[in-house]
């Protein structure tokens, strides 16, 4: 059986590597080397209604910064579902999602491919700039569903991905089985737009 793949999207330093790091590997990054693109690999057992099962997963930590937005578009096809983060603490980090969503539909097959919108950096309260009701309502724009989480906190993450991937079996109980060869291009064939752009990898969840 072939991955489930999630894309974690949003604008650079709203916490996407740490989101990723934390539910992949359980460790805090207190900095971070910002990301061109990070791949994550886990399985997990996911109780759906109908008894557990075993889900492989792919998760693409991708570049938040605007001059790598052409590069997001040579993988976007190849998501069975989205994670769509802002922070809290940043109105722009909100603001930024709607070309983001808009990216995405643009490049995806299905229009109705399962997103889930995450409020990150809910640890920093006292710094909150965008309020709850508006994720919510952004959330219900997008047809998507809402979350917030601290990453830092380890609060919520876990149900945060467990739940968009619940979302995707939902829709569909075979995703992940197709073909491809597990990159995150999907069919193996890099385009020209990704072979033309700088490459960078993390190697794992390292402290910087």
């Amino acid at each position: 059986m072939s991955a489930v793949k999630l894309i974690v999207m949003g604008a650079g330093g709203v916490g996407k590597s740490a989101l990723s790091c934390r539910y992949t590997q359980g460790t805090w990054v207190e900095k971070y080397d910002p990301t061109i693109e990070d791949q994550y690999t886990k399985t997990v057992e996911l109780d759906t209604g109908s008894g557990m099962r075993a889900v492989p997963l792919e998760i693409l930590d991708t570049a938040g910064q605007d001059e790598y937005s052409p590069l997001r578009e040579t993988f976007m096809h190849t998501g069975d579902g989205f994670l769509l983060v802002y922070s809290i603490t940043d109105d722009d980090t909100y603001e930024a999602l709607e070309s983001i969503h808009q990216q995405i539909l643009r490049v995806h097959q299905n229009p109705a491919v399962p997103m889930l919108v995450i409020g990150n950096k809910s640890d920093l309260e006292d710094d909150r700039a965008v309020q709850s009701s508006e994720g919510q309502q952004l959330a219900k724009k997008f047809n998507a569903q809402f979350m917030e989480i601290s990453a830092k906190k380890n609060e919520g993450v876990n149900e945060a991905f467990e739940t968009l991937l619940r979302s995707i079996l939902s829709a569909d109980a075979g995703a992940g089985g197709g073909g491809g060869d597990g990159g995150v291009l999907g069919a193996g064939q890099q385009p020209a737009a990704a072979a033309a752009a700088p490459t960078k990898k993390k190697k794992g969840c390292a402290i910087l």
